[in-house]
């Protein structure tokens, strides 16, 4: 019998590991080997290490695009070996440094390939992967925002989805996240890290300065909307399945996102997180959002309440559109086809393209 930490691990999160790179013949597999969450991170690298061994094969068989391919899901699995995996950081750390090895070497045999950005930010770094797509420049660019327990290297199918639009795509670990995790704390203040990777967007070669989107994910969703009401380059927003007020729900939040959020906030105790959780609040900052912006949300989110979205949504400052799917989850990553395409398709048309 799986302790409560496994099972609720796979009753939250199944739909969005297959949505993002798992095979689903893998995920069956490897968690029905898993019974302590204390194995969860050695399973899960087990089984990171068979797609990695495919990638470094067919590199060194010069099969470019397969390497690529398999490194790229090597990555993923890696991630999510250590995306909830706090309680142990030195495994935790060996997992997610695999990961960004796995991606690092996948990045030149991606379609369209990617290149590794370092973004200075307060005396560490903000690592972010830019994807160009095929045809001249310069392009509309749209920076993919991570939540609490994601990492750029979850994100090569919502990149794609974007991508073949027309739209290049900067996944960031801001604070809290990914490789910043272990420097930078979480931060409400969101527009500060916003800054400096818009400042940073903005000297990049083939990109178009002036038509800047961004993307965000659950915390991410958050931080998405905490950037937009507060720098004005913004062009266009999209919040998926983000909360209003983090503090108004920690008692409801799962143990494993409390646990999480305690160590990426460098918070000393749980009281200390929630005060910290407090803060992460849009309260007064909504009417400060005047780019369009496409809010997400699912009925059945058991992280963040439907209502938060549609709070958000009905206080923006400017155009403002609730996409409220019935049968959604948290991410809505179980009915990815109700609202991955349509919110590449606004996003591209908010920031110029034409349709495709």
């Amino acid at each position: 019998m799986p302790d409560s930490r496994v099972s609720a691990a796979v009753s939250h999160w199944a739909p969005r590991f297959i949505a993002n790179g798992v095979d689903y013949n893998d995920f069956l597999r490897v968690t029905a080997a898993i019974d302590s969450w204390d194995s969860w991170c050695e399973h899960w690298c087990r089984a990171a290490a068979e797609h990695e061994e495919l990638g470094r094969s067919a590199l060194a068989a010069n099969r470019g695009r397969s390497a690529g391919t398999h490194l790229a899901q090597a990555a993923v699995y890696y991630h999510f070996a250590k995306f909830m995996f706090v309680h142990d950081l030195s495994q935790m750390r060996a997992a997610h440094q695999a990961a960004v090895r796995c991606l690092t070497d996948a990045m030149p045999h991606l379609d369209p390939p990617a290149e590794r950005v370092e973004i200075p930010f307060g005396g560490a770094v903000i690592a972010g992967i830019l994807r160009r797509p095929a045809g001249p420049g310069p392009h509309p660019i749209v920076v993919l925002i991570p939540g609490l327990d994601s990492a750029k290297e979850e994100f090569r199918a919502t990149e794609d989805l974007f991508l073949c639009r027309g739209l290049a795509t900067l996944s960031v670990d801001g604070p809290g996240q990914g490789e910043a995790e272990y420097d930078l704390p979480i931060r409400a203040d969101w527009e500060v890290p916003g800054a400096a990777i818009l400042d940073a967007v903005t000297n990049l070669a083939g990109i178009d300065a002036g038509r800047i989107g961004i993307w965000g994910v659950s915390l991410g969703g958050y931080y998405a909307a905490r950037v937009a009401s507060g720098d004005g380059r913004v062009r266009a927003c999209i919040a998926l399945c983000g909360p209003y007020c983090l503090g108004d729900i920690w008692d409801q939040l799962p143990e494993l996102s409390r646990a999480a959020f305690t160590i990426r906030s460098k918070s000393a105790s749980d009281e200390q997180a929630r005060l910290r959780a407090g803060q992460l609040t849009m309260a007064g900052l909504t009417g400060r959002i005047t780019a369009p912006l496409l809010v997400v949300a699912g009925k059945r989110d058991r992280i963040f309440p439907w209502q938060d979205a549609q709070r958000l949504q009905a206080e923006a400052g400017g155009e403002a559109e609730l996409l409220l799917l019935d049968e959604g989850n948290h991410g809505c990553a179980n009915v990815p086809y109700q609202h991955r395409h349509y919110s590449a398709d606004w996003m591209a048309s908010h920031l110029g393209l034409p349709p495709t």
